[in-house]
């Protein structure tokens, strides 16, 4: 799955101990997979219950992906986008935040 990245999760992310820098590549690993599934599926499959995958109420078009459950609480917001790679349109997600329940106060 191609990504991007807005400023606000970047800098979320370097706030992140290594711990969780790695649990949140790891969650990343795995909703890669899950994101390139949904793509081929045409948004018929069923996302991975371990990623806890959702739309935050308040912001539409937004949605959350959970990447740890415990200590550390891990969520990160995400979106959908559309980018060109070597001159084609394809599906691509936009990280927006990274981190704890915080994130969800500017999602």
């Amino acid at each position: 799955m191609k990504w991007e990245a807005t400023t606000s999760s970047k800098a979320d992310f370097k706030r992140l101990s290594r711990q969780e820098q790695k649990l949140f590549r790891a969650a990343v690993d795995k909703f890669n997979v899950a994101c390139d599934q949904w793509v081929e599926s045409e948004g018929r499959s069923d996302w991975a219950s371990a990623l806890r995958v959702k739309s935050v109420e308040s912001a539409p078009g937004i949605n959350e992906m959970t990447w740890s459950f415990s200590r550390p609480d891990g969520r990160a917001t995400w979106e959908w986008v559309t980018i060109e790679v070597d001159g084609q349109r394809t599906p691509a997600v936009r990280w927006r935040r990274i981190g704890g329940h915080e994130i969800f106060k500017n999602p």
